[in-house]
Protein backbone atom coordinates (compact mmCIF):
# COMPACT_ATOMS: atom_id res chain seq x y z
CA UNK A 1 0.00 0.00 0.00
CA UNK A 2 0.99 3.85 -0.37
CA UNK A 3 2.36 5.90 2.38
CA UNK A 4 -0.80 8.02 2.11
CA UNK A 5 -3.27 4.80 2.86
CA UNK A 6 -4.94 5.98 6.49
CA UNK A 7 -5.37 9.46 4.91
CA UNK A 8 -7.09 8.42 1.58
CA UNK A 9 -8.88 6.43 3.44
CA UNK A 10 -10.09 8.55 6.39
CA UNK A 11 -13.31 8.87 6.67
CA UNK A 12 -14.30 6.30 4.75
CA UNK A 13 -17.56 3.73 6.03
CA UNK A 14 -16.55 0.08 5.24
CA UNK A 15 -19.05 -1.15 7.10
CA UNK A 16 -21.46 -4.06 6.33
CA UNK A 17 -23.26 -2.17 2.82
CA UNK A 18 -20.44 0.05 2.46
CA UNK A 19 -17.63 -1.78 1.97
CA UNK A 20 -17.72 -1.85 -2.29
CA UNK A 21 -18.54 2.06 -2.20
CA UNK A 22 -15.30 2.12 0.72
CA UNK A 23 -12.94 0.58 -1.88
CA UNK A 24 -14.04 2.55 -5.33
CA UNK A 25 -13.90 6.03 -3.28
CA UNK A 26 -9.99 4.72 -2.25
CA UNK A 27 -9.20 4.33 -5.30
CA UNK A 28 -10.39 7.27 -6.94
CA UNK A 29 -8.97 9.23 -4.16
CA UNK A 30 -5.63 7.39 -4.87
CA UNK A 31 -6.06 7.85 -8.66
CA UNK A 32 -6.83 11.71 -8.23
CA UNK A 33 -4.19 12.63 -5.66
CA UNK A 34 -1.24 10.11 -5.60
CA UNK A 35 -0.65 7.74 -9.10
CA UNK A 36 0.48 8.98 -12.79
CA UNK A 37 -0.99 7.32 -16.26
CA UNK A 38 0.27 3.68 -16.06
CA UNK A 39 1.46 3.34 -12.64
CA UNK A 40 -0.22 -0.14 -10.68
CA UNK A 41 -2.47 -0.27 -7.91
CA UNK A 42 -2.91 -1.90 -4.99
CA UNK A 43 -3.02 -5.45 -4.84
CA UNK A 44 -6.27 -7.23 -4.21
CA UNK A 45 -5.21 -9.08 -2.04
CA UNK A 46 -3.69 -5.65 -0.17
CA UNK A 47 -6.99 -4.07 -0.38
CA UNK A 48 -9.01 -6.71 0.56
CA UNK A 49 -6.63 -7.23 3.72
CA UNK A 50 -6.16 -3.49 4.24
CA UNK A 51 -9.84 -2.89 4.21
CA UNK A 52 -11.29 -6.49 5.98
CA UNK A 53 -13.34 -7.42 3.19
CA UNK A 54 -13.47 -10.47 0.43
CA UNK A 55 -11.03 -10.21 -2.71
CA UNK A 56 -14.43 -10.63 -4.23
CA UNK A 57 -16.07 -7.39 -3.11
CA UNK A 58 -12.57 -5.79 -4.38
CA UNK A 59 -12.96 -7.43 -7.31
CA UNK A 60 -16.37 -6.01 -7.92
CA UNK A 61 -15.19 -2.27 -6.95
CA UNK A 62 -11.81 -2.53 -9.19
CA UNK A 63 -14.16 -3.98 -12.10
CA UNK A 64 -16.64 -0.66 -12.25
CA UNK A 65 -13.48 1.54 -12.33
CA UNK A 66 -12.40 -0.71 -15.50
CA UNK A 67 -15.64 -0.73 -16.96
CA UNK A 68 -15.65 3.30 -16.74
CA UNK A 69 -12.36 3.84 -18.18
CA UNK A 70 -10.66 4.77 -14.90
CA UNK A 71 -8.51 1.66 -14.78
CA UNK A 72 -6.91 -0.71 -17.17
CA UNK A 73 -6.64 -4.15 -16.70
CA UNK A 74 -3.82 -6.34 -18.61
CA UNK A 75 -4.19 -9.99 -18.67
CA UNK A 76 -1.24 -11.31 -16.39
CA UNK A 77 0.37 -7.89 -15.26
CA UNK A 78 -2.27 -6.27 -12.97
CA UNK A 79 -4.34 -3.22 -13.25
CA UNK A 80 -2.90 0.27 -14.05
CA UNK A 81 -4.58 3.66 -13.97
CA UNK A 82 -5.69 3.72 -17.63
CA UNK A 83 -4.89 7.03 -20.06
CA UNK A 84 -7.46 10.25 -19.56
CA UNK A 85 -10.43 9.49 -21.86
CA UNK A 86 -11.71 12.36 -24.36
CA UNK A 87 -15.40 13.49 -24.34
CA UNK A 88 -16.57 12.81 -28.30
CA UNK A 89 -19.18 15.82 -28.30
CA UNK A 90 -21.79 16.15 -30.96
CA UNK A 91 -19.99 19.36 -32.95
CA UNK A 92 -19.43 20.22 -36.50
CA UNK A 93 -15.91 20.22 -35.87
CA UNK A 94 -12.55 18.66 -36.86
CA UNK A 95 -10.13 16.56 -34.63
CA UNK A 96 -7.84 19.13 -34.55
CA UNK A 97 -10.10 21.89 -33.06
CA UNK A 98 -11.47 19.38 -30.55
CA UNK A 99 -7.85 18.62 -29.46
CA UNK A 100 -6.68 22.12 -28.90
CA UNK A 101 -9.82 22.56 -27.50
CA UNK A 102 -8.88 19.67 -24.76
CA UNK A 103 -5.06 21.49 -24.19
CA UNK A 104 -4.22 19.02 -26.05
CA UNK A 105 -1.33 18.86 -29.28
CA UNK A 106 -2.99 17.30 -32.17
CA UNK A 107 -0.78 15.26 -35.29
CA UNK A 108 -1.78 13.98 -38.19
CA UNK A 109 0.00 10.80 -40.65
CA UNK A 110 -0.93 10.65 -44.35
CA UNK A 111 -1.12 7.07 -45.25
CA UNK A 112 -3.21 8.10 -48.57
CA UNK A 113 -4.05 11.18 -50.35
CA UNK A 114 -5.16 10.40 -53.84
CA UNK A 115 -7.88 10.98 -56.57
CA UNK A 116 -10.30 8.26 -57.24
CA UNK A 117 -12.94 7.23 -59.20
CA UNK A 118 -16.23 7.66 -56.76
CA UNK A 119 -17.37 4.02 -54.96
CA UNK A 120 -21.09 3.82 -55.54
CA UNK A 121 -22.01 3.94 -51.40
CA UNK A 122 -19.36 7.03 -51.33
CA UNK A 123 -20.89 8.81 -54.51
CA UNK A 124 -24.82 8.03 -52.92
CA UNK A 125 -23.83 9.86 -49.59
CA UNK A 126 -22.13 13.07 -51.67
CA UNK A 127 -24.73 13.06 -54.37
CA UNK A 128 -22.96 12.75 -57.03
CA UNK A 129 -22.37 10.07 -59.97
CA UNK A 130 -20.42 6.54 -58.96
CA UNK A 131 -17.08 6.97 -60.93
CA UNK A 132 -17.15 10.23 -60.65
CA UNK A 133 -13.74 11.80 -59.66
CA UNK A 134 -13.35 12.07 -55.82
CA UNK A 135 -10.25 13.78 -53.09
CA UNK A 136 -9.38 10.50 -51.04
CA UNK A 137 -7.54 11.26 -47.67
CA UNK A 138 -6.55 8.90 -45.33
CA UNK A 139 -4.78 9.35 -42.03
CA UNK A 140 -3.93 8.62 -38.33
CA UNK A 141 -4.99 11.09 -36.11
CA UNK A 142 -2.71 11.72 -32.96
CA UNK A 143 -3.20 13.49 -29.47
CA UNK A 144 0.23 14.65 -27.55
CA UNK A 145 1.96 11.59 -29.37
CA UNK A 146 -0.79 8.90 -29.08
CA UNK A 147 -2.87 7.29 -32.00
CA UNK A 148 -6.43 8.31 -31.10
CA UNK A 149 -8.04 7.46 -34.58
CA UNK A 150 -7.97 6.85 -38.01
CA UNK A 151 -9.85 8.77 -40.10
CA UNK A 152 -10.42 8.24 -43.96
CA UNK A 153 -12.45 11.16 -46.32
CA UNK A 154 -13.91 12.28 -49.68
CA UNK A 155 -14.16 15.07 -51.52
CA UNK A 156 -15.31 15.69 -54.63
CA UNK A 157 -13.05 17.10 -57.40
CA UNK A 158 -15.79 19.18 -58.79
CA UNK A 159 -16.15 21.04 -55.85
CA UNK A 160 -12.53 21.52 -54.70
CA UNK A 161 -10.12 20.95 -58.01
CA UNK A 162 -6.77 21.43 -56.29
CA UNK A 163 -7.35 20.24 -52.44
CA UNK A 164 -4.57 17.73 -53.16
CA UNK A 165 -2.55 19.57 -55.66
CA UNK A 166 -0.06 20.30 -52.73
CA UNK A 167 0.39 18.88 -49.61
CA UNK A 168 -2.65 17.52 -47.74
CA UNK A 169 -4.55 20.31 -45.88
CA UNK A 170 -3.81 20.00 -42.01
CA UNK A 171 -7.84 20.79 -41.59
CA UNK A 172 -10.26 19.99 -44.54
CA UNK A 173 -12.73 22.27 -43.44
CA UNK A 174 -10.38 25.39 -43.36
CA UNK A 175 -9.52 24.25 -47.12
CA UNK A 176 -13.27 23.99 -47.86
CA UNK A 177 -13.70 27.39 -45.95
CA UNK A 178 -11.18 29.32 -48.47
CA UNK A 179 -13.30 27.88 -51.08
CA UNK A 180 -16.14 29.13 -50.04
CA UNK A 181 -17.47 25.98 -48.97
CA UNK A 182 -17.95 26.28 -45.29
CA UNK A 183 -19.81 23.85 -43.40
CA UNK A 184 -23.25 24.43 -42.34
CA UNK A 185 -24.48 21.08 -40.86
CA UNK A 186 -23.93 18.10 -41.07
CA UNK A 187 -25.39 14.21 -39.91
CA UNK A 188 -23.58 11.57 -37.79
CA UNK A 189 -23.96 7.94 -37.01
CA UNK A 190 -22.28 6.06 -34.36
CA UNK A 191 -21.56 2.23 -34.12
CA UNK A 192 -19.31 0.29 -31.75
CA UNK A 193 -17.14 -2.26 -33.26
CA UNK A 194 -13.99 -4.32 -33.13
CA UNK A 195 -10.61 -3.11 -34.71
CA UNK A 196 -9.44 -5.10 -37.35
CA UNK A 197 -5.78 -6.47 -36.99
CA UNK A 198 -4.36 -3.16 -39.31
CA UNK A 199 -6.21 -0.56 -36.96
CA UNK A 200 -5.72 -2.46 -33.77
CA UNK A 201 -1.55 -2.10 -35.26
CA UNK A 202 -2.40 1.63 -36.37
CA UNK A 203 -3.98 2.26 -32.86
CA UNK A 204 -1.35 0.65 -30.73
CA UNK A 205 -4.14 -1.25 -29.30
CA UNK A 206 -2.40 -4.05 -27.60
CA UNK A 207 -5.02 -5.48 -25.04
CA UNK A 208 -8.09 -3.92 -25.88
CA UNK A 209 -10.31 -3.86 -29.44
CA UNK A 210 -13.43 -1.87 -29.04
CA UNK A 211 -13.67 1.10 -31.48
CA UNK A 212 -16.46 3.73 -31.98
CA UNK A 213 -16.87 4.32 -35.50
CA UNK A 214 -18.57 7.53 -37.09
CA UNK A 215 -19.62 8.14 -40.51
CA UNK A 216 -20.05 12.19 -41.19
CA UNK A 217 -21.78 13.98 -43.89
CA UNK A 218 -20.97 17.54 -44.38
CA UNK A 219 -22.92 20.27 -45.67
CA UNK A 220 -21.85 23.28 -47.34
CA UNK A 221 -24.50 25.97 -48.45
CA UNK A 222 -24.94 24.45 -51.98
CA UNK A 223 -25.08 20.44 -50.86
CA UNK A 224 -23.15 17.60 -49.41
CA UNK A 225 -19.24 18.61 -49.54
CA UNK A 226 -17.74 15.55 -47.57
CA UNK A 227 -17.82 12.11 -46.22
CA UNK A 228 -15.72 10.83 -43.70
CA UNK A 229 -15.44 7.85 -41.75
CA UNK A 230 -13.28 7.50 -38.57
CA UNK A 231 -12.30 4.41 -36.18
CA UNK A 232 -11.54 6.00 -32.92
CA UNK A 233 -9.92 3.66 -29.87
CA UNK A 234 -12.86 2.62 -27.23
CA UNK A 235 -10.75 3.14 -24.42
CA UNK A 236 -9.75 7.16 -25.15
CA UNK A 237 -13.33 7.88 -26.38
CA UNK A 238 -16.42 8.61 -24.24
CA UNK A 239 -19.48 10.39 -26.11
CA UNK A 240 -20.79 12.97 -24.44
CA UNK A 241 -24.22 14.40 -25.57
CA UNK A 242 -26.18 17.25 -24.11
CA UNK A 243 -29.84 16.30 -23.15
CA UNK A 244 -32.78 18.58 -22.56
CA UNK A 245 -36.29 18.13 -20.63
CA UNK A 246 -38.80 16.69 -22.94
CA UNK A 247 -41.59 18.84 -24.52
CA UNK A 248 -44.90 18.40 -23.78
CA UNK A 249 -46.49 16.01 -26.25
CA UNK A 250 -49.02 18.18 -28.35
CA UNK A 251 -52.23 16.33 -28.76
CA UNK A 252 -54.66 17.80 -31.41
CA UNK A 253 -57.73 18.51 -29.61
CA UNK A 254 -61.14 17.23 -31.21
CA UNK A 255 -62.63 19.62 -33.38
CA UNK A 256 -66.29 21.08 -31.18
CA UNK A 257 -69.53 20.35 -33.03
CA UNK A 258 -71.94 23.50 -32.91
CA UNK A 259 -75.04 22.97 -31.54
CA UNK A 260 -77.18 23.94 -34.69
CA UNK A 261 -74.85 21.61 -36.70
CA UNK A 262 -76.20 18.14 -34.48
CA UNK A 263 -78.13 15.88 -36.75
Amino acid sequence: MTSGTPDATAGLDASAGHKYLAVREYLNRLVARELDVGDAIPSERALAEHFGISRMTVRQAIDALVAEGTLLREQGRGTFVAPRRVDFEMRLTTFGEEMRRRGMVPDSKVLAAETVPCAPDVADALGIPAGAPTHHLCRVRYADGTPMSIEKLWVPVALAPGLLAADPPASVYDALRRLGLAPVWGEETLTASEATEHEASLLDMRNQRAVMRAERRTFSDSGPSMLSRACYRGDRYSIWVPLGAPRPVLVPRAPRVAEDDTP
